[in-house]
């Protein structure tokens, strides 16, 4: 069930959260792709990129940020700049794709540090884990105080990248 704002909103935007394929405008897109490369612009500069005034661009943002389009804002941070040059790649085998398994290797996997994304996975591997350590030494420690002790692991493959060529979407 709708709630009244969430009807306004269908109404004045012409897009709701169940749907959003092609009901998005050129000024939507464009102000997505803006704060996809400037997520601390203000609604002045994010209103001047687009030929909107500050006020008109504000509204756009919310309604987005209300659609779900914008989930949130954060920091990236640089990893090299804190002494981790290493990208490592981990294909996870489970002993089986129970939920229980499941929500257990997800709730280990959110509390270590080092491991920066987590994909469950069709294929040969039930999850891909994408870690950021300082050195080979660094992941030795990893490797054995954490990830071999996540719940259900019954194997680890693990890769390291020679090069970042890209992360995230490019400027």
């Amino acid at each position: 069930m709708s709630t009244k704002r969430e009807k306004m909103h269908q109404t004045t935007q012409g897009f709701s959260r169940d749907d959003l394929s092609g009901t998005l405008d050129e000024l939507d897109e464009s102000i997505l792709r803006f704060l996809e490369r400037n997520g601390k612009a203000t609604n002045f500069e994010v209103g001047e990129e687009v030929g909107l005034s500050a006020s008109a661009a504000s509204r756009r943002i919310q309604s987005l940020e209300n659609a779900g389009l914008i989930r949130g804002y954060r920091a990236v941070v640089d990893d090299r700049l804190l002494g981790k040059h290493i990208t490592v790649y981990i294909r996870v085998t489970l002993e089986r794709q129970s939920a229980t398994v499941l929500t257990a290797f997800e709730a280990a996997v959110r509390r270590c540090r080092e491991i920066v994304s987590c994909h469950l996975m069709a294929g040969q591997y039930d999850y891909m884990l994408v870690a950021r350590v300082g050195g080979i030494d660094d992941y030795g420690r990893l490797h054995q105080a954490e990830l071999s002790r996540l719940p259900g692991v019954t194997r680890l493959e693990t890769s390291f990248a020679l090069r970042d060529v890209l992360e995230g979407k490019p400027a």
